[in-house]
């Protein structure tokens, strides 16, 4: 064997145990028992400790140095030189990160996980406060082991968008102002109550999951490879490109929940379905430096795919001009009344509204800056954990005009923080700019690609994304993906593009 291959082979069993590390979650998340938290933590704790070892020790910087030796004339632009660059880089983070401290993560986000499930339902957040407390401190301490320049939040956003820093997010995030803003004071000014309220009725659960298993599979999630479960937060996690789980969540009032949450969850596990076989078990298709078995280029990319899939598509008029026929087959009454245009009106309305998973297009970016602003303010100490629930309403007020009556729909409602995931939330509106740049890309490519996403004709845009994005895996970074197919990196202008076009014709602003 080449020293690459030995090297390939040993990241192939620390793979293994992130594989193993996600059943534990997929379990934890959707399975387990709520008794089963605190042994949980331990075994996650163990298992965390037990990849960080394998992964940083002396044994993994010989072949990465015998790999290097070896590579130093490969072309830099193939996958064998950016995993090895990859593996270096990642490795030189784990090792300032003390083994300690990731197992006091892992033990303390599966029980810190499981207090925030029931504080969610009991609107108690001070029943979580002093988990998060914990957990807030852990993520400072991890910050400082990774180390940064100018803001601890640099740190913790890099381990799932690298490259991102504080700094660029405030750009990005006012130029959405910018754009989004007077778009919504234009909608608000204009907006009526729809004359039907559907989510007066209800919905029956079975029949929902019928309908999500139907409409994430005709997008092109793969069932053979891949199944649908509830949990409490939709989320999507993978054993390789095989073995793909996604869930979501049912409301028997309130249909779009699961609907858009599947066909969410689904963008995420169609990137891992297609990544190409040879990079399985590779460091191209794991997160060596957040130990975790996940492929796409970032977080935030993983997010373009999601988002595309959820919005650009699925809440696309002209999806529901071919599929609201299998709606009006699957709840006949609920749907006598309306239409296609109709529906596709309803679950596009603009309200600024309390919960961000139920969030417009146009506002959910919004609820993404509230989270970033008062993550920083909790890293920076501006902000203490004790202050969050005022911090949190008054955010609202001053974004969305809202406040919420409960902490179940105000601070308690994301999952996030209580796993540890500090830096995470911004991943979503690069996801959400990114899907608008990805996409008016394939259009540019593709003529027909409008005519063949009318017809319900998926796989051709499937395909595109297939070998542009997709098959890469980890290989590219966000900006070099968009900079392939579009001939420049983030760029905020074709979301904004995006949403005047879409909401100016819905509401009539032109």
């Amino acid at each position: 064997m080449t020293a690459y291959e030995n090297l390939t082979a040993h990241i192939a069993e620390y793979h293994d145990l992130l594989c193993i590390l996600n059943t534990l979650k997929w379990d934890m998340r959707t399975m387990m028992p709520a008794a089963g938290a605190a042994s949980r933590g331990r075994q996650l704790a163990t298992l965390t400790k037990m990849a960080k070892s394998i992964f940083v020790s002396d044994e993994t910087a010989r072949l990465l140095d015998a790999a290097e030796t070896e590579g130093a004339g490969v072309n830099p632009d193939s996958y064998q030189a950016r995993a090895l660059r990859q593996t270096r880089e990642a490795y030189e983070i784990q090792r300032r990160i003390p083994a300690d401290l990731v197992g006091r993560m892992a033990a303390l986000g599966a029980e810190s996980e499981a207090v925030w499930t029931q504080a969610r339902e009991d609107s108690d957040f001070a029943s979580f406060k002093p988990y998060l407390k914990q957990m807030l401190a852990l993520n400072i301490e991890l910050a400082e082991a990774i180390g940064y320049e100018d803001h601890p939040f640099d740190a913790l956003v890099g381990q799932f968008e690298p490259g991102m820093t504080a700094a660029r997010l405030e750009r990005l995030f006012a130029e959405l102002k910018a754009g989004i803003l007077p778009l919504l004071e234009r909608i608000v000014a204009v907006d009526e109550p729809l004359p039907v309220d559907l989510w007066e009725a209800e919905y029956d659960i079975a029949t929902q999951k019928a309908l999500c298993q139907e409409l994430t599979a005709m997008i092109g999630f793969d069932f053979e490879r891949g199944r649908l479960d509830i949990a409490p937060h939709p989320f999507e996690i993978s054993f390789t490109r095989d073995d793909v789980r996604i869930t979501t969540r049912y409301d028997a009032n309130y249909l779009p929940m699961s609907l858009f949450a599947a066909l969410h969850e689904a963008g995420h596990g169609i990137y891992e379905q297609n990544i190409a076989p040879e990079l399985t078990r590779t460091a191209l298709s794991a997160d060596l430096v957040g130990q975790y078995a996940v492929g796409g280029a970032s977080s935030g990319a993983h997010e373009f795919s999601s988002r595309l899939w959820e919005n650009q598509i699925g809440r696309s008029r002209e999806f529901w001009g071919r599929h609201f026929g299998r709606l009006q087959a699957a709840f006949p009454q609920q749907m006598s009344a309306v239409d296609a245009e109709f529906f596709y009106r309803a679950v596009n309305r603009v309200r600024p509204s309390l919960i961000r998973v139920e969030a417009d297009e146009v506002t959910y970016n919004l609820h993404i800056m509230l989270r970033t602003e008062i993550e920083m303010a909790l890293l920076d100490g501006a902000v203490s954990v004790a202050d969050l629930p005022e911090i949190w309403n008054a955010k609202m007020q001053e974004y969305l005009g809202l406040t919420p009556p409960d902490d179940r729909r105000g601070v308690l409602q994301d999952v996030h923080w209580s796993f540890g995931g500090f830096g995470n939330f911004p991943t979503y509106t690069i996801g959400n700019i990114m899907a608008a740049q990805v996409l008016a890309a394939a259009h540019a490519q593709k003529p027909d690609l409008a005519a063949k996403l009318a017809e319900g004709d998926y796989q051709t845009l499937l395909e595109w994304l297939r070998e542009n994005i997709y098959r890469h895996s980890r290989a590219y970074s966000t900006d070099e993906l968009l900079t392939r197919v579009s001939g420049q990196g983030l760029n905020t202008a074709p979301l904004l593009d995006y949403l005047e076009e879409k909401y100016a014709d819905l509401y009539g602003l032109n």
